[in-house]
């Protein structure tokens, strides 16, 4: 378990940081990238879980619980003889997550249109948190390309964005709410 007496440490000051296996990184590097914008995303779904219905924020909490695992899994590299037993993301998380946008895509009508984001305050801030989600998919996709990256991390961020796409037009009144889009509306 994780215990934190001291909040700073100093050892970040010269631009490094440290990966789980204690390997020192720049703070720029794309793995320290991914794993931030996963972070980033958790602290929007915060937000979400204030804004959202109460039905809906149970799932919202378990991904955010989600997000650490996939934080830790990102912040740990793949190596064949590790030192100890990382925490990596599961296909059985990848599989709830596909289940939860199937439940909640039931209750919806195809779209003729895209969206837009936007409609109640919960939708909005769900489309926030999908594009997050689509930028932190990017960051892990340029890491996979340098570095072996679990694949089941790849496909959890991937689902995500469609979660939170069908979800904002759940929470816009089953996307009776939705605000369609009007190509060429003001040309």
């Amino acid at each position: 378990m994780v215990k934190l007496n001291k909040i700073y440490t100093k050892t970040g000051d010269k631009g490094k940081t440290s990966l789980a296996t204690g390997k020192r990184v720049s703070k720029d590097h794309i793995r320290i990238k991914s794993y931030g914008s996963v972070d980033e995303l958790n602290s929007i779904l915060g937000i979400v879980r204030h804004a959202i219905s109460k039905k809906n924020a149970k799932v919202i909490s378990e991904i955010q619980n989600d997000l650490f695992d996939l934080g830790a899994d990102l912040a740990t590299p793949i190596v064949s003889k590790p030192k100890f037993k990382p925490l990596r993301i599961t296909e059985k998380q990848v599989l709830r997550i596909e289940k939860k946008i199937d439940e909640y895509n039931k209750k919806l009508n195809p779209l003729s249109s895209f969206i837009l984001p936007g409609g109640s305050m919960s939708a909005s801030y769900l489309h926030n948190a999908r594009t997050v989600a689509r930028r932190a998919e990017t960051n892990m996709v340029t890491l996979s390309s340098k570095e072996k990256v679990n694949p089941f991390a790849l496909k959890y961020i991937n689902r995500l964005s469609d979660l939170f796409f069908v979800l904002s037009r759940v929470e816009n009144n089953n996307g009776k709410k939705d605000i369609l889009w009007k190509p060429g509306l003001n040309t």
